[in-house]
């Protein structure tokens, strides 16, 4: 379980404070996946982070009662200068998991054949995002943490990999994706939230969730 308890986030934008999060409380139970939708520039990304306990509240307190994942597209563990292989390996061990099971995983859900003996420094975006993806696929969380949706990339063949592991992964777990747009949403999520000008609005389904964002703008 992930807790937000009356927390606020803000942040000095050089002319005036911008508000992310105004004393919010929610709970992201395990089994109930949540989708919060938001405009860009609104916080998402640092919701995100806080849920993962890269970002600390200015205020209130996050409680984690569960494994959460690091958030998709994060690569704050990732060394450029080491190659695809020593990371999935490095990564292992930071979870005390069989470093040859992640690299194989890694290996086959990344795809991207010799490359992933390269540094990861020399990746394209696209092969990062392949990579990124991977190590969260490999590493069991009871929450897995998504900043707007599934990777980008242009191979149809990865992404449809990609959504079907995701989909395994929740038969067991539960996941919490933020974006602004209500169609990623809604193949994961049976809940949904609104964050508009750091009020969080909670409801029971992505309808009602979508019916208010859809009339605020």
């Amino acid at each position: 379980m992930i807790e937000f308890r009356n927390v606020s986030k803000s942040f000095w934008t050089g002319r005036q404070r911008k508000v992310i999060l105004d004393r919010a409380s929610f709970r992201v139970a395990p089994g109930e996946s949540l989708g919060i939708l938001a405009p860009n520039g609104s916080g998402k990304t640092t919701i995100i982070n806080m849920m993962a306990g890269l970002e600390k509240p200015d205020e209130g307190t996050i409680a984690r009662t569960s494994r959460v994942s690091f958030p998709l597209g994060f690569m704050g563990g990732v060394v450029n200068r080491h190659t695809g292989t020593e990371n999935a390996r490095y990564i292992a061990r930071l979870y005390q998991l069989d470093p040859d099971d992640v690299e194989a995983f890694c290996r086959w859900m990344c795809d991207i054949g010799e490359y992933f003996d390269m540094p990861v420094g020399t990746y394209s975006q696209g092969m990062r995002a392949r990579f990124s993806f991977s190590l969260m696929a490999a590493l069991e969380f009871d929450i897995y943490l998504i900043d707007e949706g599934m990777p980008t990339t242009t191979d149809v063949r990865f992404n449809r990999r990609a959504g079907q592991i995701l989909r395994e992964r929740l038969e067991t777990g539960t996941v919490v994706i933020v974006s602004h747009q209500a169609q990623t949403l809604e193949r994961y999520c049976n809940r949904a939230g609104v964050l508009r000008d750091g009020q969080l609005y909670m409801f029971d389904s992505l309808d009602e969730a979508r019916e208010l964002y859809d009339y605020a703008d």
